[in-house]
């Protein structure tokens, strides 16, 4: 089980290019893949996609890459001379209509378009490929360790969280049947006051009693909940992307919790619903982050 938040750092050189690359992931529900590198090798881009996608299901990745020319690779600066002297001629030409000296200095010609060229040579995809993935694959496989480590955490977590929704369910199963007995008293104590004669073992007083234990049971939610929790587990262990089914199963508990607050009819049992759904929401903000 692994999270999706992690981090990735990797340097990879060849004899013609040197690829800096950090990766970066925060949670998202589908995979998200951001790329973030010079232009000049934007055609490499959808290739860099796949090979994060073909890692990673889930979450949203940023790739940061630089890439560097070795120092002997640098081409010459060509110089316009003629685009050059025409800017010094507007300059004597501007001081003649201003009747005062104006002298361009360097940073004139630097600003100046077309002076300078920067004879940088492209360079073939293949071989900023052969620079760039490897240290894409590098930095993702940092990345990926660090989303284990982090997953092994919330693992230990949510399996203490489990534990404590398991004790409650216990709990809230214990506690049930004290709600028909109790009611069960009431009415009859309710009936005595009335000071009429009425037999205990009455047929309408009996099925009273026993719409109030059907309106009241609880067996068929606790069972599915002992099923969530075992499958909860399962996909814990589990070395496959869960978070999409963990995300369904806390609906599910969700739901079978929702069920028995509204047919608890009882403070206690009431109470023990909301520390439950407490906790599951903690379990829930968790599962967020699971890839």
């Amino acid at each position: 089980m692994h999270s999706m938040t992690g981090f990735g750092r990797a340097e990879y050189a060849t004899t013609k290019l040197a690829a800096r690359v950090e990766a970066a992931s925060v949670n998202r529900k589908q995979g998200e893949i951001v790329v973030q590198m010079p232009r000049i090798y934007a055609e490499l881009e959808a290739s860099i996609r796949k090979l994060a996608l073909n890692k990673l299901s889930r979450g949203r990745v940023t790739l940061n890459i630089q890439v560097e020319a070795p120092e002997t690779a640098s081409g010459a600066i060509q110089i316009n001379s003629s685009r050059a002297k025409a800017l010094e001629a507007a300059f004597t030409e501007l001081s003649d209509i201003l009747d005062r000296p104006i002298q361009p200095d360097a940073s004139d010609f630097i600003k100046a378009p077309d002076i300078f060229d920067f004879d940088d040579q492209p360079i073939d995809p293949e071989e900023a490929w052969a620079a760039i993935s490897p240290a894409v694959e590098e930095a993702l496989d940092q990345l990926i360790a660090m989303r284990a480590d982090e997953g092994r955490h919330l693992m230990t977590d949510i399996e203490q969280r489990i534990c404590i929704l398991e004790n409650l369910s216990s709990e809230i199963t214990i506690h049930a049947p004290a709600v028909i007995k109790k009611y069960k008293e009431n009415l009859h104590r309710r009936l005595a006051e009335t000071e009429l004669e009425f037999d205990l073992n009455d047929e309408r007083i009996l099925k009273e009693i026993g719409l109030f234990a059907d309106r009241c049971d609880i067996s068929e939610e606790i069972t599915r909940l002992q099923s969530h929790f075992e499958k909860f587990r399962q996909y814990l262990n589990s070395n496959e992307p869960v978070g999409r089914p963990l995300d369904f199963l806390c609906q599910e508990l969700n739901r079978e919790f929702n069920t028995i607050g509204s047919k608890a009819n009882d403070a206690t049992l009431a109470q023990l619903v909301v520390n439950a759904k407490t906790e599951l929401e903690k379990i829930r903000e968790q599962v967020q982050n699971i890839e």
